[in-house]
């Protein structure tokens, strides 16, 4: 499984580079605090599936990072091979990047 580190993120959204964000966590999670990101909590993420790119990188997030592995191994049964998995999820972005997230 191909993974991004919360800099590596901030760099691409700092350059306005051109991905999609996805975060796998539920409403409440993302409600409280998120990155900007397409809210597809983990237990429908194949029932809309067809909200997940196919012809850019996809950046697949969640607290920690093991909701959103689990993601990516769903979608990659399903044929997806852009898939990149946020290292330490929103955890490691408010350790890191920005420490007034809320986290919990």
């Amino acid at each position: 499984m191909k993974e991004i580190s919360v800099q590596e993120l901030k760099d691409k959204k700092d350059k306005g580079e051109d991905f999609q964000l996805i975060d796998v966590r539920e409403d409440f999670e993302y409600e409280m605090s998120n990155l900007g990101g397409l809210s597809i909590p983990l237990s429908g993420i194949l029932i809309e599936a067809e909200k997940v790119e196919k012809d850019k990188p996809v950046v697949v997030m969640c607290r920690s990072g093991k909701r959103s592995a689990a993601a990516i191994m769903q979608l990659e049964q399903h044929g997806y091979t852009n898939l990149y998995n946020l290292q330490g999820g929103i955890l490691a972005w408010a350790d890191q990047i920005d420490p007034t997230i809320n986290v919990y």
